[in-house]
């Protein structure tokens, strides 16, 4: 039964157009190859620029490493691609803004292509062949960026600043959960797919974020290692239903020691980065939002605890949440500009700050509903950058 139980989740997954077809998984390849091609010509122009010695020319290299959903493998077919841009010590971020930027909005394939500067991990948005592309940058002091590039050694990690270590720690983070739980793909899909349903996906709004899933998946697919998909599933709502919030979630690593941060437990959900003895995943989650998180997992519990039921059905566990059978009033904000590249700077300031507006509605005298995060409906006038 139980097996059957996990047969009849994936194959709802499918259902959902959750799994790419292999022909998108291949767009999907090719689009990564062509960037890759992309910036290891920027790096040789740079180097041109700089006058550089020919051997160093020709030398020099850049790469691209995947992160977020694609990195992790749960990516569906409308899922855009998180890449890290990993230049060289010469190439500088204004390189990275002025000399690829141009580069690639004169490329045929790419289009909407606008940079997102004011913001903790500035990047360039675009859209290749279709995918949208978010692209970050980070400096190593190297000359020669390999292909193959293995993030966690410390070689490469050397003298990185304040802001290219945000952009590096998201490749961090996916990199040490594939070595530390490599069979995390089924699981984390339908993880993701239960908060977006429930409403309490999307660290901008307050909830969890990609990498805060996927650390909280992989936690309990450490502590019940032999059990199927059903099982981990009912698993981690039991465990996180009635978890000592703010103890911290950490994964288990023998290569580290964690040590205690007074400052970041008091994080309403402190989760541990998994590369770091110390550091821990940013978090907007507010007083409302942990409230409302913590309902979803009980629920959860509550609807998972006797999978063998008959009449047990996925269904009822992945239910959309209903707004508007809940809720009267809504809050809407609208954003637009007269330039694509206005807009983009406009939507990064306002997202960066998004969050300082669920603290000024919780502190409204009055506001009697504990989660004012979940009906503020935020859209701009291009759908390619709604948040």
């Amino acid at each position: 039964m139980k097996e059957e139980r996990s047969l009849s989740l994936l194959q709802l997954m499918v259902n959902e157009g959750l799994v790419p077809s292999l022909e998108e998984e291949e767009n999907r390849k090719t689009v990564i190859e062509k960037l890759k091609q992309i910036v290891v010509a920027w790096v040789k122009r740079v180097a041109w620029q700089r006058r550089l010695p020919k051997q160093d020319i020709a030398v020099t290299s850049a790469t691209l490493l995947t992160y977020g959903s694609y990195g992790l493998g749960v990516h569906g077919s409308e899922s855009d691609i998180d890449a890290l841009c990993v230049g060289p010590y010469f190439a500088t971020m204004d390189d990275f803004f002025i000399v690829l930027y141009n580069m690639l909005k004169s490329r045929p394939e790419v289009s909407e292509i606008y940079c997102v500067k004011d913001v903790k991990v500035p990047l360039m948005r675009f859209v290749f062949d279709g995918i949208l592309i978010d692209l970050p940058f980070v400096q190593l002091k190297v000359l020669v960026v390999p292909e193959n590039l293995d993030i966690l050694n410390p070689v490469f990690l050397r003298d990185i600043d304040e802001t290219g270590w945000k952009s590096l720690s998201r490749v961090l983070a996916n990199t040490q959960i594939c070595r530390l739980v490599p069979d995390l793909k089924s699981m984390l899909r339908c993880v993701k797919f239960w908060a977006k349903r429930r409403g309490v996906y999307g660290n901008l709004n307050g909830f969890l974020g990609g990498i805060h899933l996927a650390i909280l998946a992989a936690f309990v697919c450490q502590c019940d290692p032999f059990v199927g998909l059903s099982a981990l599933i009912s698993h981690f709502f039991k465990k996180f239903a009635f978890w000592p919030w703010p103890r911290p979630v950490e994964l288990q690593d023998e290569t580290l020691h964690p040590t205690l941060n007074p400052t970041e437990t008091r994080l309403y959900m402190p989760i541990r980065l998994p590369f770091s003895s110390y550091e821990y995943c940013h978090s907007n989650i507010t007083k409302s939002t942990f409230y409302k998180i913590r309902t979803e997992f009980l629920r959860g519990h509550n609807l998972t605890k006797d999978l063998l039921k008959f009449d047990f059905d996925w269904h009822n566990v992945l239910e959309p949440f209903p707004y508007t059978k809940k809720y009267a009033w809504f809050l809407k904000i609208f954003l637009s500009a007269s330039k694509q590249d206005e807009l983009g700077d406009w939507v990064g300031w306002i997202k960066s700050r998004f969050c300082c507006l669920l603290f000024k509605l919780e502190e409204v005298q009055g506001l009697c509903d504990p989660n004012p995060a979940e009906y503020i409906d935020v859209n701009i006038a291009d759908p390619h950058v709604i948040f």
